[in-house]
Protein backbone atom coordinates (compact mmCIF):
# COMPACT_ATOMS: atom_id res chain seq x y z
CA UNK A 1 0.00 0.00 0.00
CA UNK A 2 2.72 2.29 1.26
CA UNK A 3 4.43 1.66 -2.59
CA UNK A 4 1.14 2.13 -4.15
CA UNK A 5 0.90 5.65 -2.50
CA UNK A 6 4.52 6.58 -3.20
CA UNK A 7 3.95 5.92 -6.77
CA UNK A 8 0.66 8.03 -6.60
CA UNK A 9 3.07 10.86 -5.09
CA UNK A 10 5.56 10.72 -7.88
CA UNK A 11 3.20 11.02 -10.64
CA UNK A 12 1.02 14.25 -9.62
CA UNK A 13 1.59 15.98 -12.64
CA UNK A 14 -0.45 13.12 -14.26
CA UNK A 15 -2.96 13.77 -11.69
CA UNK A 16 -3.30 17.36 -12.25
CA UNK A 17 -3.63 17.08 -16.11
CA UNK A 18 -6.44 14.06 -15.43
CA UNK A 19 -8.19 16.75 -13.48
CA UNK A 20 -8.11 19.37 -16.30
CA UNK A 21 -9.15 17.50 -18.78
CA UNK A 22 -12.26 16.06 -16.65
CA UNK A 23 -13.33 20.07 -15.74
CA UNK A 24 -13.12 20.34 -19.65
CA UNK A 25 -15.20 17.33 -20.40
CA UNK A 26 -17.74 18.23 -17.70
CA UNK A 27 -17.62 21.46 -18.88
CA UNK A 28 -18.57 20.41 -22.70
CA UNK A 29 -21.05 17.97 -22.09
CA UNK A 30 -22.94 19.11 -18.87
CA UNK A 31 -23.28 23.06 -19.59
CA UNK A 32 -25.94 24.41 -22.24
CA UNK A 33 -24.17 27.88 -22.33
CA UNK A 34 -21.64 27.72 -25.63
CA UNK A 35 -19.31 29.95 -24.10
CA UNK A 36 -18.95 27.60 -21.23
CA UNK A 37 -18.45 24.90 -23.87
CA UNK A 38 -16.35 26.71 -25.87
CA UNK A 39 -13.74 26.94 -22.14
CA UNK A 40 -14.10 23.76 -21.40
CA UNK A 41 -12.72 22.51 -25.08
CA UNK A 42 -10.33 25.03 -24.41
CA UNK A 43 -9.33 23.44 -20.74
CA UNK A 44 -9.47 20.29 -22.08
CA UNK A 45 -6.99 21.04 -25.00
CA UNK A 46 -4.66 22.75 -22.63
CA UNK A 47 -4.89 19.49 -20.69
CA UNK A 48 -3.90 17.49 -23.30
CA UNK A 49 -0.90 19.55 -24.72
CA UNK A 50 0.50 19.97 -20.77
CA UNK A 51 0.71 16.10 -20.80
CA UNK A 52 2.24 15.84 -24.16
CA UNK A 53 5.09 18.00 -23.20
CA UNK A 54 5.63 16.28 -19.32
CA UNK A 55 6.17 12.99 -21.04
CA UNK A 56 8.38 14.39 -23.59
CA UNK A 57 10.73 15.44 -20.36
CA UNK A 58 13.63 13.38 -19.51
CA UNK A 59 16.02 13.83 -16.58
CA UNK A 60 19.66 14.37 -16.51
CA UNK A 61 19.07 14.43 -20.92
CA UNK A 62 20.60 17.26 -23.01
CA UNK A 63 19.34 18.55 -26.09
CA UNK A 64 20.06 16.53 -29.28
CA UNK A 65 22.80 17.98 -30.82
CA UNK A 66 25.95 16.41 -31.94
CA UNK A 67 28.87 18.29 -30.59
CA UNK A 68 31.69 16.04 -32.68
CA UNK A 69 29.99 15.50 -35.54
CA UNK A 70 30.87 12.27 -38.10
CA UNK A 71 34.27 10.58 -37.10
CA UNK A 72 34.04 10.94 -33.43
CA UNK A 73 34.79 7.78 -31.11
CA UNK A 74 31.82 8.34 -29.06
CA UNK A 75 29.16 6.13 -29.14
CA UNK A 76 26.13 8.48 -29.40
CA UNK A 77 23.27 6.80 -27.06
CA UNK A 78 19.81 8.17 -27.58
CA UNK A 79 18.89 7.80 -23.66
CA UNK A 80 20.84 10.60 -23.26
CA UNK A 81 19.35 12.97 -25.56
CA UNK A 82 15.47 14.80 -25.30
CA UNK A 83 13.17 13.88 -27.97
CA UNK A 84 12.02 17.43 -29.43
CA UNK A 85 9.26 15.62 -31.29
CA UNK A 86 6.39 15.93 -28.77
CA UNK A 87 7.51 19.69 -27.81
CA UNK A 88 7.07 20.51 -31.78
CA UNK A 89 4.35 19.08 -32.62
CA UNK A 90 2.39 20.69 -28.86
CA UNK A 91 3.81 23.88 -30.14
CA UNK A 92 1.40 23.57 -33.67
CA UNK A 93 -1.26 22.21 -30.96
CA UNK A 94 -1.24 25.73 -28.93
CA UNK A 95 -1.36 27.63 -32.51
CA UNK A 96 -4.26 24.93 -33.31
CA UNK A 97 -6.09 25.78 -30.07
CA UNK A 98 -5.90 29.69 -30.34
CA UNK A 99 -7.33 29.34 -33.78
CA UNK A 100 -10.35 26.58 -33.13
CA UNK A 101 -10.70 29.41 -29.50
CA UNK A 102 -11.03 32.22 -31.93
CA UNK A 103 -13.43 30.26 -34.64
CA UNK A 104 -15.78 28.87 -32.00
CA UNK A 105 -16.35 32.20 -30.19
CA UNK A 106 -16.61 33.88 -33.42
CA UNK A 107 -19.62 31.74 -34.27
CA UNK A 108 -21.15 32.32 -30.82
CA UNK A 109 -21.14 35.71 -31.35
CA UNK A 110 -22.95 34.78 -34.66
CA UNK A 111 -25.15 32.41 -33.13
CA UNK A 112 -25.65 35.91 -30.47
CA UNK A 113 -26.66 38.06 -32.80
CA UNK A 114 -29.04 35.47 -34.81
CA UNK A 115 -30.90 33.90 -31.49
CA UNK A 116 -29.89 36.50 -28.90
CA UNK A 117 -28.68 33.95 -26.45
CA UNK A 118 -26.23 31.61 -26.13
CA UNK A 119 -27.96 28.53 -24.73
CA UNK A 120 -28.48 25.34 -26.43
CA UNK A 121 -31.83 24.62 -25.42
CA UNK A 122 -33.07 27.48 -26.01
CA UNK A 123 -31.81 27.68 -29.31
CA UNK A 124 -32.65 24.73 -30.65
CA UNK A 125 -36.67 25.15 -29.45
CA UNK A 126 -35.93 28.39 -31.83
CA UNK A 127 -34.51 26.66 -34.43
CA UNK A 128 -37.82 24.07 -34.23
CA UNK A 129 -40.03 26.25 -34.66
CA UNK A 130 -38.60 27.54 -37.98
Amino acid sequence: MNEFLSILIAKYNYWIYITLMMVGLYGMIAKNNLVKKIIGMNIFQTAIILFFISIGAKKGATIPIIIHGHGANEIIRAKDYINPLPHVLMLTAIVVSVATLGVALALAVMIYRRFNTLEEDEILSEINKE
